[in-house]
């Protein structure tokens, strides 16, 4: 159960406070957001690969769940922030500025 929490945890943190600062740079600057989005991938990225490497070798969580529950959680929000993006772009989030 403790590899499912930890797999799960860094996503969901990482996808909100990312969405987040996507929308609040979206209504004070839009031209700004593909820098924004660039600059979070890299960050995204080390996030990421310093969290997996944390869990798998210093809390030595067991290996599948946790990878699978990572990947799921992952991927699911990630197509969430894309629609949410789209949704974005084309003025339907218009009433959260």
């Amino acid at each position: 159960m403790k590899e499912v929490i930890l797999g799960t945890l860094a996503p969901v943190v990482v996808t909100a406070l990312s969405w987040a600062l996507t929308q609040r740079t979206y209504r004070r600057d839009p031209q700004a957001l593909t820098t924004w989005m660039i600059t979070a991938f890299g960050i995204k990225l080390l996030v990421f690969a310093a969290y997996v490497a944390t869990a798998l070798k210093v809390l030595a969580v067991e290996t599948t769940p946790f990878v699978i529950s990572f990947m799921g959680s992952f991927l699911v929000l990630h197509l969430a922030e894309a629609f949410a993006l789209r949704r974005l772009f084309s003025g339907g989030l218009r009433e959260s500025r």
